[in-house]
């Protein structure tokens, strides 16, 4: 889970995020920014309710973060999921949750390339080991 395995706050505020219903109504989202990924929580006036349905989108599964718009004082931005579902946000230009959210998801990709790579890299150094080993044995 992102909230109590997902690092530092890096971000915490509003957003607005466009509902997948048939009137597409924007609605206020308490959201925090982690280095796994964005949390989103309802307003704090619903907040009473102790199983709070928290909305994770996680970089891991994310793809990309598209400026969509820049329109009187907001910001439109969509962020598009692995499996191509695309979530509309938007926020005061001030904010800049949509820069937030970009350079996270990409330090995230970043980090993760450099794991794998260490972890290839660990894995030959093994399977040399295993040959060398496997070699002097059958001297």
């Amino acid at each position: 889970m992102l909230e109590s395995g997902g690092g530092a706050v890096l971000k915490e505020g509003a957003l607005e995020k466009r509902s997948d219903g048939l009137l597409q109504l924007w609605k206020k989202k308490r959201c925090v920014l982690t280095e796994e990924g964005l949390v989103l929580h309802p307003p704090r006036h619903h907040h009473h309710d102790t199983a709070c349905k928290a909305k994770e989108l996680h970089f891991a599964n994310m793809k990309t973060v598209d400026c969509v718009e820049r329109k009187g004082k907001y910001v439109y931005f969509t962020v598009v999921m692995s499996e191509g579902r695309e979530i509309d946000f938007r926020c005061p230009q001030d904010e800049g949750w949509n820069a937030e959210i970009t350079l996270q998801m990409v330090q995230y990709k970043n980090r993760q390339a450099i794991l794998a790579v260490k972890s290839s890299r660990q894995k030959q150094q093994l399977l040399v080991v295993s040959a060398q080993k496997m070699l002097r044995n059958a001297q």
